[in-house]
């Protein structure tokens, strides 16, 4: 296996499961957690569990599910540009290659840096099998997980595994305070989620959210603001979303007509 980075300075990596190394990352987009409007929430509750873990304190792993384009991913690299001086360091793997995880954690578990394993747009269909990697990372087996290792992943939806009604079958509620035993199939798909701590929701803004997240990046913008709103929410219209991506969308778009009208 080839081990090809010097996380003293390198502060990001990328698995590649085909050459089994760890690519380093030399070019990493500057968000700051400024940048990112309308999930204060959410950006609290993850630099708190993030601080806990510098801090060798308790935390938890941390699942960011719900709506597309509202800066679940954002908010990582919001993270290591904050904390990459305090020997924050993120590692980003494929959902394909989460079997993987076991060979990953053996190469880091003893290095002085504390490591976010990140996978962006976690979930699996029916018949994968990469979860079981994940979940013996999450919880060990014979060994116990390491402690410098945190698992933070995204998902378009809570559940991890799609459930289907066929697997219902089994379930059973008994007496009249509703108590519910599961299938075993259904059992293991809930506990994938439930070995994420840490779950935090994302869901698409109002029309004032969304007008203040393009706020946020015309802070310089020197004309009319109406115009530049109504135009915004006509490009939203669009697209039918009103979410940051959609936002930081049009702020490119916006300035590219401008300079083809000038």
């Amino acid at each position: 296996m080839n081990q090809n980075i010097d996380f003293k300075h390198d502060y990001a990596a990328i698995w590649r499961a085909k050459k089994e190394y760890l690519k380093p990352v030399k070019e990493i987009e500057n968000i700051s957690f400024e940048d990112l409007v309308g999930i204060e929430r959410q950006k609290s509750a993850l630099i708190e569990n993030t601080e806990r873990f510098l801090g060798n304190l308790p935390s938890n792993n941390v699942l960011l599910w719900g709506a597309r384009g509202t800066g679940k991913s954002s908010l990582i690299k919001a993270l290591l540009n904050t904390y990459s001086s305090k020997g924050l360091r993120v590692i980003e793997i494929d959902r394909d290659d989460l079997d993987d995880l076991i060979e990953i954690s053996d190469m880091i578990r003893h290095l002085p840096y504390k490591f976010i394993v990140f996978c962006d747009d976690l979930s699996f269909e029916e018949g994968e099998k990469g979860y079981k990697g994940l979940k013996r990372i999450l919880e060990g087996s014979i060994e116990s997980p390491p402690s410098n290792v945190k698992i933070y992943a995204t998902s378009n939806r809570r559940h991890l595994i799609p459930e289907y009604h066929k697997e219902n079958e089994g379930v059973v509620v008994v007496g009249r305070d509703g108590e519910i035993h599961y299938a075993d199939s259904v059992e293991e798909k809930i506990s994938l989620s439930d070995r994420f701590g840490l779950w935090l929701s994302f869901y698409h803004g109002t029309q004032a959210e969304y007008l203040e997240i393009v706020d946020s990046y015309f802070k310089d913008y020197k004309g009319d603001r109406e115009f530049l709103q109504a135009e915004a929410l006509r490009f939203a219209q669009t697209r039918a979303s009103k979410s940051g991506r959609t936002a930081k969308q049009f702020f490119n778009a916006f300035y590219l007509s401008q300079k083809v009208l000038n």
